[in-house]
């Protein structure tokens, strides 16, 4: 069999459960979790792992008493799959928009100071323009909007780069700075302090991103810079919403995007501290895949991002920090 004719025999057994089976299998690393995933019985999913290797004519992962581990064509084939089944996926999904009358679909991630703001209204724009344009919105910190983009499960986001190598990957432009702002609950007794220096938070429950995230990042450099340790008493939380319930049911201090906490610091739930804190976090902008040009409601809403993201060149509203009576 010439090489041509390989490779037309290859993607004609390849089927859409194929992929879905691939990237199940590079999820859990278990073929039984696996079928699971994607709803066939576990002595259908190894024959069909089987049917795969066969096709491709290697292995695509080593089996052995710690699992499974993908070779490295295994690697490459399991990257391509995620790839193909997220395309394939959006495909459809975009199909059966446009046959019920709608007109196409869009995938952000954003991470939550973007949110009450710049993504707020460019989106509220975008659908007032386009209502039966489909808009979907995923992910809450900077680690997992990049994740999702690497993945292809968004078209865009918006969030900041967490390596220093991911700029080979992605195109990053720059919309506009996040205030972030120490606060907690009206009734911690921190909050009858005019000022209060970082050192003197450090006995007190502290709720922070994981240390995969550019703010949880900035947080140990400036601890390190006061020559602190992390607080002892530290629960990690990657969701913003669940930080806020937690910081007002105890006497626990969080680093926040100032856009996140206004409204809860202006109805009387929260307190801004009297303390200036993550000033070298960078803003955050557009993030978008390199070498790859994006559908035209992803571009228009990149022009809304643009257009809106000037006011917030300068500091809007009044400042939250608290300043008690005398």
């Amino acid at each position: 069999m010439n090489r041509q004719a390989a490779t037309v025999a290859l993607v004609n057994r390849l089927k859409f459960k194929h992929l879905a089976l691939l990237v199940a299998l590079d999820d859990t690393r278990n073929v039984h979790q696996a079928a699971d995933t994607i709803n066939v019985a576990q002595p259908s999913a190894s024959r069909m792992l089987g049917d795969i290797e066969e096709a491709f004519g290697f292995l695509l992962f080593e089996r052995n008493a710690r699992g499974m581990q993908p070779t490295p064509l295994g690697v490459v084939t399991l990257a391509y799959a995620r790839r193909a089944l997220a395309e394939l996926t959006r495909f459809a999904e975009d199909l059966d928009v446009k046959r019920r009358g709608g007109h196409g679909q869009l995938t952000v991630g954003a991470i939550m100071g973007a949110a009450p703001d710049l993504l707020a209204m460019a989106v509220a724009s975008l659908k007032t323009e386009r209502p039966l344009l489909n808009v979907r919105i995923l992910g809450e910190t900077s680690d997992q909007v990049v994740q999702l983009l690497h993945r292809r499960e968004v078209d865009l986001a918006l969030g900041r780069l967490t390596s220093p190598l991911q700029h080979n990957d992605f195109s990053f432009e720059p919309l506009a700075r996040e205030t972030l702002v120490l606060v907690v609950r009206v009734r911690h007794p921190l909050i009858a302090r005019s000022n209060v220096a970082l050192h003197e938070l450090m006995d007190w429950p502290w709720v922070a991103q994981p240390i995969t995230s550019p703010a949880r990042v900035l947080f140990e450099e400036e601890l390190a810079r006061a020559g602190l340790a992390t607080p002892v008493n530290l629960t990690e939380c990657a969701s913003i919403f669940a930080t806020l319930q937690l910081l007002e049911n105890f006497d626990a201090i969080a680093m926040l995007p100032e856009s996140v906490v206004r409204d809860h610091v202006r109805g009387k739930l929260l307190v801004a501290l009297p303390i200036e804190i993550g000033k070298s976090l960078p803003g955050f902008g557009i993030l978008t895949r390199k070498g790859e040009p994006l559908a035209e409601p992803a571009e228009h809403f990149v022009g809304l991002l643009r257009r809106f993201s000037q006011p917030f060149d300068t500091e809007h509203g009044a400042p939250l920090v608290h300043t008690p009576a005398h």
